[in-house]
């Protein structure tokens, strides 16, 4: 298993192959895919928990669209230097159907044995798994934690990234350095929910090595947000211009573009029988905007017991302040101050999980995970068709899955 996880994070890192999955096909041509079979319910039908930027979660009936997927990716070698990837990517995100999105899609030119260059889309790597987050078989949980995962709004870029890779002694060091623009899609889940478009210049590195049992990623990314339909904030702004707080109305919106910044850290180690995985990460703004600064981090640990591998992990997210300042002049007792300075505070939630992966075939594995979430201030990231005074109660998510590549 050890070996599996090493070979995807590799595979992936170079956009060879998103998993360790086996390709078929002939010649220059192969074709890879990757998918999960999942199903999950909650305790409470008084809000949904979801993965980041779902349009719809679970809630107390079973439901399988919270984990479940299917990727299929092809890759074609033009010469020695020369190749050309495409993934596309089915699942539930922002819509409650299934849609498909296009992932992967670019040329890599190989200059020499330690440095490459991509041109077109790929995926923005500022977490520990960025490159094969949605491939379920490549991880340990049967999902990324959504309290760290879900303070990065950018999945991709169309522009380019290069990657350097060079062993020095006993370590392999690996640095990337990417730039483009990011466009996408926002769930807004305010009221009966609604989706926002944005566009995102954004750069960033990212610096890898790897030790024997031992890696540590650390990656910083900066981007421009600009988005025009954000509904809710946008009735916010149009209320505050209209009483003549423009200045704040301004610092509020996302409308000229805000930059963001977004550091993390990540370390793992798979030493004989025993996996350790841990993340660390914040959310910055570098001008003022209703985004909330935040903290959040995950520990996992686990023991492999042959094909089978228990798991404990703790994951939470906090604030860490907040960009704008609210005038004096707009008292915190009016409805319109007690509104603007909610809009500021950042959700709150922590989580437990435990779960086991059984590896018993091959390219197959089985997951059963329970998560106790335990929400806070604005009730977490439980954000979905909850009653007005929030959830307080800790809610009980269990769910089953097969992962497999192919």
């Amino acid at each position: 298993m050890k070996k599996q996880l090493l070979v995807a994070s590799i595979l992936a890192a170079f956009g060879v192959s998103t998993a360790q999955a086996g390709t078929m096909g002939d010649g220059d041509l192969s074709i890879s895919g990757f998918g999960t079979l999942g199903v999950a319910k909650s305790n409470t039908d008084q809000a949904q928990f979801a993965r980041y930027n779902q349009a719809e979660g679970v809630s107390d009936k079973a439901r399988i669209g919270l984990d479940s997927n299917l990727g299929l990716q092809a890759t074609y070698k033009f010469n020695d230097q020369l190749s050309g990837t495409v993934q596309v990517l089915t699942r539930k995100n922002t819509s409650t159907s299934f849609t498909t999105d296009l992932t992967w899609a670019f040329l890599k030119y190989k200059i020499n044995d330690e440095v490459n260059v991509r041109v077109g889309r790929v995926v923005v790597p500022t977490f520990l798994i960025s490159d094969y987050q949605n491939v379920g078989y490549a991880n340990t949980m049967m999902r990324p934690p959504i309290e760290l995962y879900g303070q990065n709004t950018l999945e991709n870029v169309d522009g380019a990234d290069v990657n350097y890779q060079h062993a020095f002694g006993d370590v392999n060091f690996t640095a990337q350095a990417f730039g483009g623009v990011s466009r996408g899609k926002l769930f807004i889940p305010t009221g009966a929910g609604s989706v926002a478009t944005y566009r995102a210049p954004a750069g960033g590195i990212t610096l890898a090595a790897e030790y024997g049992p031992f890696q540590m990623r650390l990656a910083h990314a900066r981007a421009k947000l600009t988005t025009n339909d954000l509904t809710p904030v946008n009735n916010l702004t149009n209320v505050l211009n209209k009483f003549g707080f423009t200045d704040l109305a301004n610092d509020l919106s996302l409308t000229p573009g805000k930059k963001i910044a977004f550091t993390s850290v990540g370390l793992t180690m798979d030493w004989n029988n025993i996996l350790l995985q841990s993340e660390y990460a914040q959310r910055r703004d570098k001008e003022a905007v209703y985004v909330p600064d935040t903290n959040a981090w995950y520990a996992l640990a686990g023991y492999r017991v042959g094909k089978v591998l228990p798991y404990y992990a703790h994951a939470a997210v906090t604030g860490a302040g907040s960009s704008v300042t609210v005038p004096a002049t707009l008292p915190a007792n009016s409805p319109l101050g007690a509104t603007v300075r909610g809009l500021l505070v950042s959700t709150e939630q922590s989580s437990d999980l435990v779960g086991v992966r059984w590896d018993f075939a091959k390219n197959v594995a089985l997951k059963v995970q329970v998560d106790r979430v335990k929400p806070k201030v604005k009730s977490g990231s439980l954000i979905f068709v909850q009653p007005a005074a929030g959830i307080t109660n800790s809610v009980t998510v269990v769910a089953a899955a097969l992962d497999f590549v192919f």
